[in-house]
C-alpha cells in the first residue's frame, strides 16, 4: 500500500497539502516498508486561492491509499476524498519514519475499518491471475 506525506524537509510531516515542498511517498506492508518516490514542488506555494497548484500534487498521490498532512484545505480534502484517498491530519510535525513504523505494526495486526477500505483500495489495482481458480 503506497502512503504519501505533505513535507517541507523530506524527514516529517510538517506541510500544508497545498504548499508542501515536497510529497514523499512509501510502500507499507506488514512485513515492512520502503522508499518509492519524492515529488518537488518549486517554490511558488503560499496561499493564493490558486487551485491549479493542487493539479501536479493530486497527480503525484494518485497511487496511494492515504495521504498524510498538517493541514489540508476544504477544496484539497475534497479533491483527495474523491480520488478514494483518505487524509489524515497531524496534529503537530511529525516524523515520517515513525508514522511508517506504527502504520506497519497496525498492519501486522487488526486494522481499524478505514485501513482496511484502504488496503481494498490497494488490492483492487493488483490482478494474480495464477491464484484464480477456474471451475472444471
Amino acid at each position: 500500500m503506497k502512503i504519501a506525506f505533505a513535507t517541507q524537509d523530506k524527514v516529517s510531516v510538517n506541510a500544508h497539502f497545498g504548499w508542501a515542498k515536497s510529497i514523499v511517498v512509501y510502500d507499507v506492508s506488514p512485513q515492512g516498508h520502503h522508499f518509492v518516490e519524492s515529488f518537488e514542488f518549486g517554490d511558488t506555494l503560499e496561499e493564493d486561492g490558486d487551485e491549479d497548484k493542487l493539479a501536479p500534487k493530486l497527480e503525484a498521490i494518485k497511487d496511494c491509499a492515504i495521504v498524510y498532512v498538517a493541514a489540508i484545505g476544504g477544496s484539497g480534502a475534497a479533491r483527495v476524498v474523491a480520488m478514494k484517498i483518505h487524509p489524515m491530519k497531524v496534529p503537530q510535525p511529525e516524523l515520517i519514519a515513525g508514522i511508517l513504523d506504527k502504520l506497519q505494526g497496525v498492519l501486522q495486526g487488526t486494522p481499524p475499518p478505514w485501513l482496511r477500505k484502504a488496503l481494498a483500495k490497494d488490492s483492487e489495482r493488483s490482478f494474480d491471475f495464477e491464484e484464480e481458480e477456474v471451475a472444471p
